[in-house]
């Protein structure tokens, strides 16, 4: 499925509910950072057993399907947003620097 199949869908799914009214921007960004958190859970004492991976991918979803809303809301393509800034980063982390360091950009 493209990534435009999966953003039909899910304001297909939005407006069937009328849910729109519920997502601005700020809510969105709220919910991302919500279901974030519950994602981490899984990871906070322990790598999460494999009867958990479900779970895991469930929270995923949930994180995903939050930032495509977003996305969709001010207007922006998820894929052209994530090139642009993986074009920063790249710019900012040169391979010859950052090989195998954690260092942030500005300490290489």
């Amino acid at each position: 499925m493209s990534i435009e199949a999966v953003q039909r869908e899910l304001r297909e799914f939005v407006a069937e509910r009328d849910w729109a009214q519920f997502h601005s921007p700020e809510n969105l960004a709220k919910s991302i950072s919500i279901e974030a958190a519950e994602l981490l859970e899984h990871f906070q004492w322990s790598a999460p057993a494999n009867d958990e991976r479900d779970e895991v991918l469930d929270e995923l979803a949930d994180v995903l399907t939050y930032c495509f809303l977003l996305a969709d809301r001010l207007g922006a393509d998820p894929i052209e947003i994530i090139r642009n800034k993986l074009a920063t980063t790249r710019a900012k982390y040169p391979v010859e620097k950052a090989r195998g360091r954690s260092a942030k950009y500005d300490e290489l």
